[in-house]
């Protein structure tokens, strides 16, 4: 029989700007209330998996950062191992984590993924979504997007802007050519973060809890069109940690509600536009996780998805078989991704409105699932929810995605 990890216990800070708290401040405090929660002491912990993609640009600790945020809280002489991944490095982290749990080399491991983006020179932040590219081939990248944007009828030759970064410009390129395939219409782009500020006003650790209207959504400062402001996840600085047992652990610990990872995808891209009736990397991904956990889409209770622009949750709800190819902005329009709806979409308010410390996001995903699986979400609680799905993506590499990890979680 399969033996799955089991989340025993889960932390998390609040998101947003801290500009008064380093790394070690931020990572301790999800760390040590996912140790109390769990139950356990830090002498419990035989291993630690801890994600982090911007401290070398932001504070300068290039190396070892894992060891000497565990350091102060008192957790060492076990072996640390240090995960960059760029967005995805939480869910990368977990992924590992859980792989090392799964086929009994330990029974108790740590995930912790901690991140500060804010700085007082915004060109280093930036420069932290640049190094999530190939930046040696950055003009190579800025002429596809260029020409992709002239395909689609935008505007090609400005680049990102001081004020955001080149992804915006490949989100902004792919929004466009799916309002164009499918009808999609910039008031579905608004529903989506409407919908997720309705959902992180509930969530008080979210770096944004006030509730913004389609209309206001669609009044924003325009980042790059279709996108305006609120369409697109904001910077933040934040940590979030989960503790992963055995299944045997589990029972010595007894406990009542066990929270099982049911499947953890993991691939990285290689093609981002295959020919039409081909598979993305995403659709492939996402299959081998259903696969693995023996479960399909209709068996979801909500979703947790990287919702890093409006536009991304309308497209991976596609992906993840959530509703038919080009219906993701009618799904979302017709309130089904709403709490109380049939299939609730980034409960948590998600990376538009719970923020985007890239570090700590794919955690946040599972600490975010298992509250819900465990009934413990109060004003935003999903009714009788069982099974969860996590998605979570990082980087680009030519034409890609570069790494993209798909994780499910059942009680």
């Amino acid at each position: 029989m399969k033996q799955n990890a089991i989340v025993a216990g889960v932390g998390m800070t609040n998101f947003g700007k801290h500009m008064n708290r380093n790394l070690k401040s931020l990572a301790g405090e999800a760390i040590l209330q996912a140790l109390k929660d769990a139950g356990l002491n830090s002498t419990d912990i035989q291993a630690a998996y801890m994600g982090n993609a911007a401290s070398a640009v932001i504070t300068g600790q290039v190396c070892v950062g894992g060891e000497i945020v565990l350091r102060e809280v008192g957790i060492g002489g076990i072996p640390v191992i240090n995960v960059e991944n760029a967005c995805a490095t939480g869910s990368t982290a977990l992924h590992q984590a859980a792989t090392m749990v799964t086929h009994g080399v330990y029974d108790v491991v740590l995930v912790c993924g901690y991140e500060k983006l804010y700085h007082k020179d915004k060109a280093r932040t930036f420069s932290v979504f640049t190094g999530a590219a190939d930046v040696e081939l950055m003009d190579e990248l800025a002429v596809s997007i260029d020409k992709k944007m002239k395909e689609v009828g935008l505007t090609a030759g400005e680049g990102a802007g001081a004020d955001r970064s080149v992804f915006m410009d490949i989100y902004a390129t792919m929004t466009v050519a799916h309002m164009q395939k499918y009808g999609t219409t910039r008031e579905q782009l608004a529903a989506v973060s409407a919908k997720n500020s309705f959902h992180g006003s509930m969530n008080p650790r979210a770096q944004y809890q006030d509730v913004v209207t389609v209309e206001q959504v669609l009044a924003a400062r325009k980042i790059a069109y279709p996108l305006t402001l609120s369409m697109c996840s904001p910077i933040g600085d934040g940590a979030a940690a989960v503790v992963l047992v055995s299944e045997r652990k589990a029972r010595e610990m007894g406990i009542q509600k066990p929270v099982r990872i049911r499947a953890s995808a993991f691939q990285t891209g290689w093609d981002f536009a295959p020919g039409e009736g081909e598979e993305t990397v995403f659709e492939r991904t996402i299959q081998q996780a259903y696969n693995s956990a023996g479960l399909g889409p209709e068996d979801l209770s909500l979703v947790e998805l990287h919702d890093a622009s409006a536009p991304s949750e309308i497209i991976h709800s596609e992906y993840l078989g959530l509703c038919a190819k080009g219906d993701g902005g009618r799904l979302v329009e017709s309130g089904a991704t709403r709490l109380g709806g049939r299939i609730p979409v980034s409960t948590s308010g998600g990376l538009l409105r719970k923020g985007h410390p890239i570090g700590a996001t794919g955690v946040a995903q599972i600490v975010e699932l298992t509250e819900q699986l465990q009934g413990r979400s109060g004003k935003r609680q999903v009714e009788g929810a069982r099974v969860g799905i996590a998605e979570n993506g990082g980087g680009f590499v030519r034409d890609s995605v570069g790494a993209l990890i798909v994780t499910i979680v059942s009680v």
